[in-house]
């Protein structure tokens, strides 16, 4: 006798009182998803039902549909309907994915129209082990071959301890009216494929395929969550910055495997073919770029920035000019600046300076501002002159860093100092200066 199907208990072990929540599903009109919305009308859920025609298969489509809004208007559930039309223009290749994304785009703008917590899919047993194949051959590492997760980012999917022929058992034996997509009957997609041809080849191997599978799947899910714990220590480690961006030490992250690299770096969307060693390779300057962050290769650094955020960074780099004090009043002996009053913290630079000029050296006003190329300044404790740019490269700051420091300039826009590092030592004060114009931190 088959066991009940209780999404209710499998809800229990996702989440906390579940009946205190609310959910949309996504109800396509196939058994599982069916027997989803069964189990949440009878388990007294606040819940809607989502539904995509993609008018993919004439009348057959139309049917799907009736389906579950029938059951909707039987049944007093609030039933949204996405159809798919000419504007949304189908691509010539691709149209699972397609479909995938308009149907999640779809789904998420109800859950903030309606204030639905979380989406609710029907994914089950069957679903996770063609996934587990085609992450297979993808080499998609150990994140792949765990599959797809219970819960994540607010989807939770109840039935993935369920196989499909449970699924279909319970509907037969619960009267649940349903539809069968027969185009998934056709080897035409790769999952397809490998629901029609594979899978049913694994099955006839063992009688208990789907039950060892699915004890495999939980100690590669419990195996994923112990690595990542180790992955991000190491990755914690070789981080040299972190407040508003990510900086790894590129040569100590070049020692470790091939799969800490792989895994730390895919985080950050860098995990296409080749392009990791490439990463290694490159000049210093080079970016990367994945679909959400810039990488720079910054000498022995690789800076991560989300690509939003690095946009954003590039107008605050624009930032105007500042004046610093229009003019010296030669009266007093002594002006002090504390520079916090005029730009805050010195961002991304955690350490304090103090300097001292000779005002009478100096001419006003001074001002504030970014590095320009072509500057160069006497740094104190040097001998002779040297680039701006230069001198950032031998004390190793970062390229996003250099953006942000703030440079001291005079009236004819020389170098008095790079804040908060070194000043010009050609107006320092000395024992002969009579006017001192203090600035500091």
């Amino acid at each position: 006798m088959l066991k009940k199907l209780s999404v209710k208990q499998q809800l229990e072990n996702l989440i906390q009182q579940p009946v205190d929540h609310t959910y949309l599903l996504a109800v396509s009109g196939g058994a599982d998803s069916m027997v989803l919305a069964h189990q949440f009308y009878d388990s007294g859920f606040m819940f809607q039902i989502a539904h995509v025609n993609y008018k993919l298969r004439g009348d057959d489509s139309q049917s799907d549909q009736k389906v579950v809004q029938d059951f909707c208007e039987k049944n007093h559930i609030k039933f949204h309907l996405y159809e798919v039309s000419d504007k949304d223009q189908r691509p010539q290749n691709s149209i699972q994915l397609w479909a995938r994304e308009l149907r999640y785009h779809f789904f998420k703008q109800i859950q903030q129209k309606e204030n639905l917590e979380f989406l609710v899919t029907a994914h089950h047993l069957n679903d996770q082990l063609e996934t587990f194949i085609i992450n297979l051959s993808k080499a998609s590492g150990i994140n792949g071959l765990s599959g797809i997760p219970s819960s994540d980012h607010n989807i939770l999917r109840p039935l993935l301890n369920f196989t499909k022929e449970e699924i279909y058992t319970f509907a037969k034996e619960n009267n649940i009216e349903y539809r069968e997509d027969l185009s998934n009957k056709k080897s035409d997609y790769l999952r397809n494929k490998i629901r029609n041809e594979i899978v049913p080849k694994l099955l006839e191997t063992n009688d208990h395929f789907l039950d060892n599978f699915k004890r495999s799947s939980f100690y590669l899910n419990q195996t994923k969550d112990f690595v990542q714990t180790q992955i991000q220590e190491i990755e914690n480690r070789l981080t040299i910055f972190n407040p508003s961006h990510k900086i790894l030490s590129k040569g100590k992250l070049e020692l470790e495997s091939d799969f800490v690299k792989f895994e730390i770096l895919k985080k950050y969307g860098f995990n296409r073919e080749g392009e990791i060693a490439k990463i290694f390779k490159a000049e210093n300057g080079k970016s990367f770029f994945s679909k959400e962050y810039h990488l720079i290769v910054n000498y022995d650094e690789l800076v991560i920035t989300e690509k939003k955020e690095h946009r954003n960074r590039e107008s605050d780099f624009a930032i105007e000019d500042k004046i610093l004090i229009e003019n010296f009043d030669f009266s007093e002996n002594q002006i002090s600046i504390n520079l916090e009053n005029s730009i805050g913290d010195i961002e991304e630079i955690n350490k304090t300076f103090e300097w001292g000029f000779d005002a009478g050296k100096l001419h006003f006003p001074l001002r504030l501002r970014r590095h320009r190329d072509g500057d160069e300044f006497y740094p104190s404790g040097f001998n002779g002159k040297k680039k701006v740019s230069k001198f950032f490269r031998d004390e190793k700051i970062s390229i996003l860093a250099r953006q942000k420091i703030w440079i001291l300039s005079d009236h004819e826009n020389s170098v008095l100092g790079i804040i908060p590092f070194r000043q010009d030592k050609r107006y320092i004060r000395d024992e002969k200066t009579k006017n001192i114009l203090k600035i500091f931190n």
